[in-house]
């Protein structure tokens, strides 16, 4: 994690997406998650979770930032069905509460700025 990553609280997320056809995915995420030293794990899925999947993301339990009251699950298991009805991962958003948008810049006046050729506009 980079300096500026500690220094704002930033967190790692990774998402996955595995074929139902591999080992457990959810155990996977799990190891990758605490491997990559990340602090939320998403698991993307075509098909609805199994009971053991959901017994897993659970038993990661939930991430907690610092400086911040709201707990995140570590692992959560997203279907494309969910995404598409506007489901959303949940995960702490600091950068969206941690600094001040600037005001919008306002165009100056024009000056008139008088030009050394006299009053004439030129031959054109």
């Amino acid at each position: 994690m980079s300096s500026l990553s500690r220094l704002y609280g930033a967190s790692r997320l990774l998402i996955a997406s595995k074929p139902d056809t591999c080992s457990p995915p959810t155990r996977d995420l799990r190891g990758v998650i605490e491997r990559e030293e990340a602090q939320i794990g998403v698991l993307i899925s075509i098909e609805a979770p199994t009971k053991p999947m959901l017994k897993e993301a659970a038993e990661a339990g939930f991430y907690k930032p610092p400086g911040l009251e709201d707990r995140y699950p570590r692992i959560q298991i997203l279907t494309i069905e969910e995404l598409l009805a506007g489901k959303r991962v949940e995960y702490p958003r600091l950068l969206e509460v941690t600094f001040k948008k600037a005001p919008k810049a306002r165009p100056a006046a024009e000056k008139k700025v008088p030009l050394p050729f006299g009053d004439d506009e030129g031959p054109f």
